[in-house]
């Protein structure tokens, strides 16, 4: 007798992986939106508005059109939120914790100083100037990012100011008073960090600048100090 032939069985497919469909969970979620808005940064930074293509932006987020349109209605939706974003954070980051020096001048000199240095960022300084130039484009933009800039701002002079005087002849100054803190922390500002802030934008050589901060800063503090305690 022969001996009898064995037929092959066929070889097992490999178990395709599971497809899941809908939202990711929420920590994924967020991780994707930052990919696209630093990808969306980077390609606004580089080409301006008109230049930038949501095609180069999901090559560079590593991240379909589906997934950017799902959250952009479009390339104005993108760039509007990209702005918003990263000039609103960047005020609301700054910790004035660490003050240094023994007097309250020398204390509130180190803080602004170190605020400006800190807030004069050669990409957060290009893309203002970037939705500047677009505001004809984006006027609602414009003067949303103002007003809420200067409202973080005034709130982070307000910490800043209670900061300085918590110990003092400062804290019995009318100027200090809870009441009146909000008006003196706006006019701090704006005379010791708005006319560097100004200049950044207008100036291209930002290192120029930069060597100037802490000699106006000294000078503003002085004149500022001085006029609180006019009575």
């Amino acid at each position: 007798m022969k001996p009898s032939t064995l037929k092959k069985l066929p070889a097992a497919k490999p178990k395709r992986a599971t497809v899941r469909f809908g939202r990711p969970p929420k920590q994924l979620a967020g991780e994707v939106d930052t990919r696209i808005l630093a990808a969306a940064r980077k390609i606004f930074l580089e080409r301006g508005f008109e230049g930038a293509s949501i095609d180069e932006v999901a090559e560079v987020a590593r991240s379909g059109k589906a997934t950017i349109y799902a959250r952009f209605r479009d390339k104005r939706a993108l760039f509007t939120e990209v702005v918003t974003r990263d000039i609103l954070s960047r005020i609301s980051e700054f910790d004035a914790k660490t003050l240094t020096g023994g007097t309250i001048e020398e204390r509130l000199t180190s803080a602004a100083s170190t605020l400006i240095h800190w807030g004069l960022d050669r990409e957060r300084i290009a893309l203002m100037r970037l939705a500047i130039a677009e505001a004809r484009r984006f006027p609602e933009l414009a003067s949303t990012v103002s007003r809420r800039a200067r409202d973080l701002s005034t709130d982070l002079g307000i910490r800043l100011l209670s900061e300085v005087t918590q110990s003092g002849e400062l804290r019995s100054l009318p100027a200090f008073a809870p009441e009146r803190l909000a008006t003196t922390a706006r006019l701090f500002l704006d005379l010791v960090a708005v006319p560097m802030l100004l200049r950044a934008l207008f100036e291209m050589d930002l290192d120029v600048l930069d060597a100037e901060i802490d000699q106006h800063v000294a000078r503003s503090v002085t004149f500022f100090l001085a006029a609180c305690r006019v009575p």
